[in-house]
């Protein structure tokens, strides 16, 4: 619908970190803001999602991500000291959030793409439900909202890419439910020695993550945490993934390893189905 469509583009105009007419801009540019009531909930959420995670979910990486060229396709490898120097300002603990006002300090920046998409997911299916649209699927990048099931009544099936080779390596049968995908594959440089660098920063070493896992799938009912888990269960790695799964609840998770097996915790096992051709293992995580 048009309305969604213009919602999705007001949204996404007043999240970006390179648009010069961004609340986010705004805030990087002078430490200091008063935000509208969507962006400062979506704050909220990512500082809570940071404190969940002991800081595996960071919202202040925006200045490292610019170094290593994520933000400008200028690739390099930011060398050590370079790094450390960076780290000083990250760490949500620099994001103050009071009312509406949010405060960083002085050399912090923030960028909300890795919770973002998720969020839109969510206020845009608020929008089309309010409306009295009860089937549809929203496809935002790796950010896919199930609303209701398909056309025939059948739960939605969703294809996890294959983050090794073409095509998807399994499926998921969902109703009313997001699910959010992260990977290495999205977005990365290979440097001249043949390393590949992804854009998914561990924030404790502002490097890029390397946690054994090659893709982490969220299924839950609110986008914007399945989006947050996405990215810090990426950092996290299984076993810490799994820990949180247990902890936080609200989502269930569908890890593909580096070496092409699958791990799903218990809620995924009847909605699971493996591509022809599947030749790895699943395990079912059982908390």
């Amino acid at each position: 619908s048009d309305s969604a469509i213009s919602l999705i583009n007001k949204l996404s105009s007043q999240w970006s970190v390179t648009d010069a007419t961004s609340e986010i801009y705004a805030l990087n540019s002078s430490g200091e803001a008063v935000l509208s009531d969507d962006t400062a909930m979506l704050i909220r959420h990512a500082l809570d999602m940071s404190d969940a995670t002991n800081g595996a979910f960071d919202i202040t990486l925006y200045p490292i991500l610019r170094e290593w060229g994520f933000t400008t396709d200028q690739y390099q490898i930011p060398n050590d000291e370079r790094l450390a120097e960076l780290l000083q300002y990250t760490g949500s603990n620099k994001v103050t959030i009071n009312g509406s006002t949010a405060t960083l300090e002085s050399g912090t920046k923030i960028d909300l793409g890795a919770i973002a998409k998720g969020y839109t997911g969510d206020l845009v299916s608020e929008q089309l439900i309010s409306m009295g649209i009860e089937n549809a699927l929203l496809d935002l990048g790796g950010n896919i909202h199930a609303i209701g099931s398909n056309p025939d009544g059948d739960p939605w099936k969703l294809g996890v890419r294959d983050p090794h080779g073409d095509g998807s390596i399994a499926f998921l049968s969902l109703t009313d439910a997001a699910a959010v995908t992260s990977g290495g594959y999205e977005r990365f440089f290979i440097a001249e020695d043949g390393t590949r660098y992804c854009h998914i920063l561990d924030p404790a070493t502002g490097k890029p993550a390397n946690s054994g896992l090659a893709s982490v799938t969220v299924v839950g009912s609110e986008g914007w945490l399945c989006d947050a888990v996405s990215t810090a269960v990426y950092v996290m790695g299984a076993q810490k993934g799994m820990e949180l799964q247990q902890k936080l609840g609200g989502f269930e998770l569908l890890l593909i390893t580096d070496n092409g097996d699958i791990m799903i915790t218990e809620g995924l096992q009847q909605a699971l189905t493996t591509a022809e051709g599947f030749s790895g293992t699943v395990t079912v995580m059982v908390s």
